[in-house]
Order: C-alpha cells, then structure tokens, then sequence
C-alpha cells in the first residue's frame, strides 16, 4: 500500500508538471497577444490625438492668416482695430483650454463637453465662409442672388463665429490633445526636449502648409474653397467620435487640479494677512501658512507641490512681453507686409505667406539643436539647461523687432504704388516684401528656442501629478501676452493720436512702436538673464526638496535614524571606562 500511494503521488506529481509546461506556453502567449493589443490601442490613440491636433491647428491658422486682411478690407476697420482683434482671439484660444478644463474637472463630464465643444468648433468656421466668403454677388443656377448682408450683420456673426471657434479649439486642447496624452511621465530631460523640439516642429510645419494654401486661396482664387477650413473641423469630429467609442479620449489623475493650486495661495494670503502679527520666523516659506500644521486647509502635499509651481512664476513672467513679440507677425508685421510691394515674377504672393520665413528657420534649426543635444546631454561632465537658449531667443526677439523698426524706414524711402488685394485697390509701398526677411527670421530663430525649452522646464520642474496644472499656467501667461499685445496697441494708438500705430502706414511713425517694444524686450532679456541661475539645476534641488518634505518620507528619515541609534546603543558600552574604574 505506500509503494502504490507513492507511485500515485509520483504520477500526480508528473501530471501536474506536464500540465504546468503545457499552460505556461499557452499564458505566455495570451500575455503576449494581450502586450501586443495594448502596444497597437496605444499607437492608434497616439495617431488619433496627433491628426486631431494637426486638424485643429489648421482650421486656427486658416482662420488667423488673414485676418487682419479681411478686418481692414472687407469690415473696414482700421489697422490698430484690426490688429487687436487678431491678437485678442489669439489670446482668447489660448485661455479657452485652461477654462474647459476646469469645466471638465468639476461641473461638466468630459466626453459631454467634448461633443459640446466639437458643435461649437463647427459652428464658428461654418459661420466665418459664410461670412467672409463671396462678397461679391453669387450665381446659383444661372440666378442672380445678392449678397445683403449688412456691415453690422457681418460684425455680429463675424465676433459671435470667432467666440464659438475659440471655444471649441479651447475644448479641443483641453480634453483630446493636452500634453498628457503623449505618455511624458516616464521621460527624462533629454526625451522632453526631443519630443517638444519635434512636436513644434510638426505643427510649424502644418501652420507653414495653411499659410501659403489657404491664404492664397482666401486672398486670390476661387475663395469659396474657404469652405475648406469647416470641412476640416467635421474630419477632426469624426476623428474625435472615433476617439469617444473607442474609450481613448484621455482622462487626467483627479488628485490634484488648478482649483486647489489657487486655493493653497489663497489660503496661505488669507493666513498671512489676519495672523500675521502671531507668526514666529520658523516658516521658510510663505505658501506654509495654507498647511494644516500651521492652521491652514491644505496637506502638506498639495502645499509642497504648489510650492515647486511658485518656483516657475518668475519664468512666466518674463514671457509675457516675449508672446507680446511673437505676435507681431500677425499685426505689425502683417501690416507692413500688406502695405508693401507683394508682386514676385509677375505673381501676387498671399500675404500671410512672409509667416513661412519665420517657420522655415524653426524647421531647419531642431534638427540642428536636437545634434547639439545629443551632444551636451551625452557627456557626463556637462551640466545642461535650457535657459542658454530662452535667453538667446529672448535677445533674438527684441532684435527682430528693432529690426522691424529699421525696415518700415526704409520702407517709406520707396514711391508708392497700386496694388490689387482681394478685389480692392491699395497704395502701398513699392519695396519688394522680401526685404522684410530679416525680422521673421529672427523671430523664427527664438521661436525655436524659446518654446521647446520653456516647455521642457514646466513640466520637468514639478511634481508629475502637477505638470499639467504647470503647463496650464505656462499657457495662461501665454495668453496675457497676447492681450498685453492688443493692450499695447490700444495704448500707443491713444497716446499718440494714431501716430505710432497709424491706419496709413506712409503718413504715420510705426516705426516708434517697434522701438519702443524692442527696448522693453530687452529689459526684459536682462532681466530673465538675472534669475535664469535659478533654473540650471533646479531639478536636482527640487526632487531632493520636495520628497524631504511629504510625510513619507519625514517617517522614513524618522525610521532610519531611530535604527541608527539603536546600532549605535548596541556597540557602545552602557557605561564609560571612567564610570568601570
């Protein structure tokens, strides 16, 4: 009887070992089919984000390239106007996100505004062709049909289609394509800066393809091919459907949002300013006051992180004035390039194609730098920041716009004459276009290094469960330029009764204005050149700061220090020798 059970027990034995060696294969397989299934989702999703972003860029430049063209011609407002208008709907699309994800965190669900949203995308570049798209009288079917809108009908729809676009690219960003989409957490510094460096090359690559095509289409040929620009946006809903069925739209950590960034400062104000006298000089910061240790309504963690955000306000700061110099290209740069000589071998170049010579050094300078990268992060005595490069974009900057300042004087030198452009008769300046080269290039020379990197220090910088509320505030400064842009505008127009921003650019000083820009833009370089120290190796002061403040690890350090006197106690004697004698 044992010698059966234990050849029973033996042959159980080889059974179970023979089924082991015939299931492990078909697991292995399983993990692998389930590996591979997920590894295609993700590249389906990261394909799908991508044309949705491409599509939303498009339809943004195709409605901005010519705006300006279309206020002053068409609208008949004057260049100041026209300029503000443009700036501000640059300044609103930036905004836009920040608003709808906050929406989407606390009031709204996200695949409901996501469709809201799409609607409204819709809505605004249907309504802006039929707007702006013919003027002229239209035939349909060998009738004659007039045109009747009024000027103030056009207005009305031309603002209401500019709000409802903006609204929808805001939810766009916001909800399909934000930044963490791509899957960055795991990044290093060297794979962050690629991937911006490449990412804007992309879409300045698709704003290049939207600047020669649909501004030559809106200003010279067959303009009801604008109706191009909603044909887009109803590819990026079909696009965005597709995202919503298949469960890929991209849904953020709830534990930490911009609502609670503004509480902790808020707090930390309101402590500060009522118990202010009862306050000892413990504290090393004044963002403590909000914690709960210290009679505040936040934990440590969300004060620590808000903390490291408050470090990157300087850096937000000083791109105000730069975004405030990156949009002359669509206002005093625009302007002069319409008022100058545009006929190119018997061609009228679009107007808003000069924009793709300030692309094409952006193009040609990331793979550049993307070299030199390799370079500098790959040797391991060299400790690499960006900051070098914001601070030579920022120089790049104000150059452009002291150079713009040269050019419209040089400008004036030449005679007037007519030129055509979309249907009206202007008098311009007969000196070729392509002598404004100069400036774009420049401002095409800071745009490549001044965006990636900014970018790369925001989300680098800060804790990963707060890069995106840091990317939100990077955004948010963004914006502000552009409206300090518009404000600018407005003020100088004022002040100068129309001088330095004059409606007829022969009979005004615009010059002024530019350099009175270019000097504020270098003031502005000097003084990001004064804190950019801060920024060299804050990651390193950050990651050690940060972690030694949550409670985790205090109870770590507690622990091994706890451990380490016990050792200590163990092999020293309880008494001294003086004591044994």
């Amino acid at each position: 009887m044992p010698g059966r059970n234990r050849s029973d027990m033996q042959e159980k034995q080889l059974l179970n070992h023979t089924a082991d060696k015939e299931q492990r294969p078909l697991a292995g397989r399983s993990n692998r089919a389930g590996n591979l299934a997920q590894s295609e989702k993700k590249l389906q999703e990261a394909i799908c984000v991508l044309l949705v972003e491409l599509c939303e860029r498009f339809t943004f430049f195709g409605i901005v390239c010519n705006m300006i063209l279309f206020c002053t011609v068409k609208l008949g407002y004057r260049n100041y106007q026209a300029a503000i208008v443009n700036m501000c709907f640059v300044g609103t699309s930036m905004l836009t996100p920040v608003l709808v994800g906050w929406l989407a965190e606390c009031l709204v669900g996200r695949i409901k505004l996501v469709c809201i949203c799409m609607f409204l995308h819709f809505l605004g570049t249907a309504l802006l062709p039929v707007v702006a798209f013919p003027f002229e009288d239209i035939y349909i079917d060998r009738r004659h049909i007039l045109h009747t809108l009024t000027k103030r009908e056009q207005k009305i729809i031309f603002y209401f289609a500019l709000l409802t676009a903006s609204l929808g690219i805001g939810g766009i960003r916001a909800i399909v394509c934000p930044l963490s989409a791509y899957n960055l957490e795991d990044c290093g510094p060297k794979e962050l800066l690629s991937f911006f460096n490449w990412f804007y090359w992309l879409i300045n690559l698709n704003s290049a393809v939207v600047f020669v095509s649909i501004s030559y289409i809106q200003q010279s040929v067959a303009r009801n091919l604008g109706f191009l620009i909603p044909f887009v946006s109803v590819l990026m809903a079909i696009i965005t459907i597709h995202m919503v069925r298949g469960e890929m739209i991209y849904k953020p950590k709830t534990d930490s949002s911009l609502l609670t960034t503004f509480g902790v400062i808020a707090s930390a104000l309101k402590t500060c300013c009522v118990r202010y006298r009862y306050f000892n000089g413990g504290m090393t910061n004044w963002l403590d006051h909000a914690k709960e240790n210290y009679g505040g309504q936040y934990s440590e963690t969300q004060v620590e992180g808000t903390k490291s955000l408050a470090r990157l306000f300087p850096l937000f700061a000083f791109q105000i004035l730069y975004r405030t110099c990156i949009m002359q290209i669509p206002s005093g740069y625009y302007l002069q390039t319409m008022n100058s000589n545009l006929h190119f071998s018997g061609f009228v170049l679009p107007v808003a194609a000069m924009n793709v010579i300030s692309i094409v050094p952006l193009l040609i300078l990331v793979p550049i730098l993307e070299c030199i990268n390799l370079c500098l992060f790959s040797s391991k005595g060299t400790r690499h920041s960006p900051t070098i490069y914001i601070v030579v974009g920022q120089l790049s900057a104000a150059l452009s716009v002291m150079v713009a300042g040269f050019s419209e004087i040089h400008r004036k030198h030449f005679p007037q004459v007519e030129q055509k452009l979309s249907e009206e008769v202007l008098l311009v300046s007969s000196m070729p276009c392509f002598h404004l080269a100069p400036q774009y290039i420049l401002l095409g020379v800071a745009e490549a290094l001044v965006t990636p990197s900014c970018s790369l220090l925001s989300f680098q910088l800060v804790p990963e469960r707060i890069r995106g509320i840091s990317m939100h505030f990077l955004t948010l400064f963004n914006g502000a330029g552009c409206f300090m842009g518009a404000f600018f505008v407005q003020t100088v127009h004022a002040g100068t009764q129309g001088n330095w921003f004059p409606h007829l650019l022969h009979e005004g000083k615009l010059e002024r204005f530019f350099f009175f820009l270019a000097s504020l833009m270098m003031v502005n370089t000097l003084g990001f050149w004064t804190i950019a120290h801060r920024y060299n190796n804050l990651n390193q002061e950050y990651t050690n700061e940060f972690r030694e403040s949550l409670p985790e690890e205090k109870l770590l350090k507690h622990e091994k220090a706890i451990k380490r006197y016990d050792g200590v106690l163990e092999h020293s004697p309880i008494l001294s020798p003086m004591e044994k004698t």
